[in-house]
């Protein structure tokens, strides 16, 4: 872990997922920029993979036999740090053609939605909690849609 912020790791990844030196620096200062936002100057580490990775650790840890997104891994009594989470490249280039946006934004988002993880936020169990920091801070750091927005049916209007 670097000592001057977040860590972003990029794994062994196909050709195609591969990033430029630029994408990878746009990438460190984001995970920098949560790191002094959003976890009060505490670090994380974010692991960009390939879907047969996430599948691995999401099978390993929660025992679900695919890949997923995101997955985050919470450092308990770590005075300086707030853990882990890793990302599936392969599910945010699928996620950002479906919702028309570039690859660095989708994973942006995925880290966001990451890091509120490790900072102890759980949106299956907090009555929203989540989904209304989430949808401040994707705001503040000017990010299209959540990933707890995207994932919820829209309401039908009144007539």
């Amino acid at each position: 872990m670097s000592s001057d912020g977040s860590t972003v790791l990029f794994g062994a990844l196909p050709a195609k997922y591969r990033f430029s030196a630029s994408d990878k620096r746009v990438l460190t200062r984001f995970a920098r920029k949560l790191s002094a936002q959003i976890a009060h100057g505490k670090y994380f580490e974010c692991l960009l993979t390939d879907d047969r990775e996430m599948r691995r650790l999401n099978s390993s840890f929660l025992k679900n036999d695919y890949p997923t997104d995101v997955l985050s891994f919470p450092t308990a009594g770590q005075p300086f740090a707030i853990g882990e989470c890793a990302i599936s490249v392969e599910r945010a280039a699928e996620q950002s053609k479906e919702f028309g946006h570039s690859l660095i934004t989708e994973i942006e988002i995925l880290m966001l939605h990451g890091v509120l993880h490790l900072m102890g936020f759980d949106h299956e169990k907090d009555s929203g909690e989540m989904a209304r920091t989430e949808m401040r801070w994707r705001a503040e750091l000017k990010l299209p849609k959540s990933l707890i927005e995207r994932s919820q049916p829209v309401a039908s209007a009144s007539v």
